[in-house]
């Protein structure tokens, strides 16, 4: 099986600017809708979110779904049905395992705007029990290195309590990775072996976070070339790229810009 690279342009994602939030879309949601892009693997919603000093999310339900934020800058109010209070800051990775059902809400906590990730993965397993959890990793973990900052709960090194030290704690068949790359510098990434063990075939998905500001149309900023198997793609700020490979083969990310760049990659079942 050879890699197979697909970019996904930041000016191709749905968006919105709701005032309070401006928001993009890598995968439907709510108005935005593209049979294309429904999800990949489990990985279902990457909503590159940004809420104005003083707004937010008001309680509003879910069920079934493992839900995370990602802070990229400003912090984040959180408030649940199951008691959890928390103000998570730059470096914090929040997660809900929303089960059976809970509610929750998030505003911009302080005087200035939030910018972080909100990204949903579908369950390994349905009708689970509700359950909190809080990482924190510092800029230093994840610069110029890939830092794994949620793994299944299953998976060596991954403690399923509310808070603790290694990856935070996911209940499906997904890892993620958060780099700070400088300029001129080269990460690599070997494509693990699936828990689907009767197969070679994997699936990683990138987003290089949006940190010019917010912008509806072609990307800009920094920029890295994304290359595995004699596949290469160049991305921006806002872009991110499919990816189809097999277990063992190399995955190279360089910065080929003028300034640092910060991304996430996710490596996904490819069953």
């Amino acid at each position: 099986m050879s890699t197979k690279i697909v970019p996904r342009r930041s000016e191709e994602r749905g968006h919105a600017d709701h005032g309070w939030l401006h928001t993009f879309h890598s995968f439907s949601f709510a108005s935005y809708a593209d049979g294309s892009h429904e999800q990949f693997g489990c990985l279902r919603v990457i909503n590159e979110d940004r809420v104005e000093a003083h707004t937010g999310f008001g309680a509003h339900p879910h069920r079934e779904f493992e839900i995370f934020s990602y802070v990229v800058d400003g912090e984040i109010s959180h408030h649940d049905s199951m008691g959890n209070e928390e103000i998570l800051k730059r470096g914090d990775v929040q997660m809900t395992s929303a089960g059976t059902g809970i509610r929750h809400s998030e505003h911009a906590h302080g005087g200035n705007q939030v910018h972080f990730l909100q990204i949903w993965a579908m369950p390994y397993q349905r009708g689970l029990k509700p359950q909190y959890y809080n990482r924190t990793f510092t800029d230093e973990a994840k610069t110029n290195k890939l830092a794994t900052i949620v793994a299944p709960a299953t998976a060596p090194g991954v403690t399923d309590t509310r808070e603790g030290s290694g990856p935070t704690p996911i209940h499906a068949q997904l890892y993620m990775h958060a780099s700070i790359i400088s300029s001129a510098t080269t990460i690599t990434h070997t494509f693990p072996k699936p828990a689907n063990a009767s197969s070679s075939a994997t699936k990683a998905y990138i987003h290089v976070i949006q940190k010019s500001g917010y912008n509806p149309g072609p990307a800009k900023g920094g920029k890295v070339t994304v290359s595995a198997d004699g596949q290469e793609v160049v991305l921006s700020e806002g872009d991110g790229a499919y990816i189809s490979s097999e277990v063992g083969k190399e995955l190279k990310i360089e910065n080929v810009g003028d300034r640092v760049v910060e991304f996430v990659l996710f490596d996904v079942d490819a069953a």
